[in-house]
């Protein structure tokens, strides 16, 4: 029973899925992270059912694209673009480490985060009007980039020890999440493969570029991940699995 406790811990932390109200005690959190893909397998669902009932009713490219777009924003409430525009922000300033993680915690959105913010969307949106049969490999990469964060959030080095990453790293079981995410990872990545070997295989090494650039800078520039920094990773993943089945798609079209 504790495991479904630990389920819609997941659910009520990570989406706006209605949830039953449960205790947030340490054993209801210990095992969330390994539930936390299951909110991409979600929103990857809800995606190809927009998708079906676009084709269904003959809704045009553009449109389509604008309401496939606004699912994971829906469905997560904006949580991970939020910590998107904050990392941005703080990147952005140019400043000391110290300086960049009290930007973090700036609840304002400042300039860079409203321009990449925009860029970010036009970017997704170009792309979402430009995949074809491929759509259908981008889906379980809302499950892997949700899997690589998990991993990330209890084997990465925390930059702070407050905030909602160092809580989630805290109270995580490591061993068992990190096992967890690994089947998370070969499971998406098999299932990108299985639909489309080329562009699932693209997909999958964009994600992990995105992983590797997200290690790197993180560390660099903040001394280690924070829960703002796992948002903007999983936002730059989705992106870059996206542009990159595109681009693959379109250059198997040649």
């Amino acid at each position: 029973m504790f495991l479904i406790y630990n389920m819609i811990t997941a659910f009520a932390a990570f989406s706006r899925i209605p949830m039953p109200r449960i205790d947030y005690s340490e054993k209801n959190t210990k095992y969330s992270l390994c539930f936390f893909p299951l909110v991409g397998a979600a929103v990857g669902a809800l995606m190809l059912l927009v998708h079906a009932l676009c084709t269904w009713l003959a809704i045009g490219t553009v449109f389509r694209a604008a309401l496939l777009l606004a699912v994971p924003v829906l469905v997560t409430g904006g949580i991970h673009l939020d910590g998107y525009c904050d990392t941005v922000d703080a990147l952005s300033s140019f400043a000391s480490r110290e300086k960049k993680l009290q930007i973090l915690k700036d609840p304002n959105a400042g300039a860079f985060a409203v321009i990449y913010c925009g860029l970010w969307y036009f970017l997704y949106f170009g792309a979402l009007t430009e995949l074809d049969a491929a759509f259908y490999v981008i889906l379980p990469g809302f499950v892997l980039s949700r899997a690589l964060s998990a991993l990330a959030v209890v084997n990465f080095r925390s930059a702070k020890e407050d905030g909602m990453g160092a809580h989630e790293k805290k109270n995580a079981n490591r061993k068992a999440v990190t096992v967890t995410m690994i089947v998370w990872i070969l499971a998406a990545g098999a299932l990108m493969v299985w639909l489309n070997p080329v562009c699932g295989a693209v997909g999958i090494a964009a994600a992990g570029l995105s992983f590797l650039y997200y290690r790197i800078k993180s560390y660099r520039q903040f001394g280690g991940f924070t829960g703002d920094l796992a948002g903007w990773f999983l936002q730059i993943s989705e992106l870059a699995v996206c542009l990159s089945v595109t681009a693959a798609e379109r250059v198997l079209a040649l």
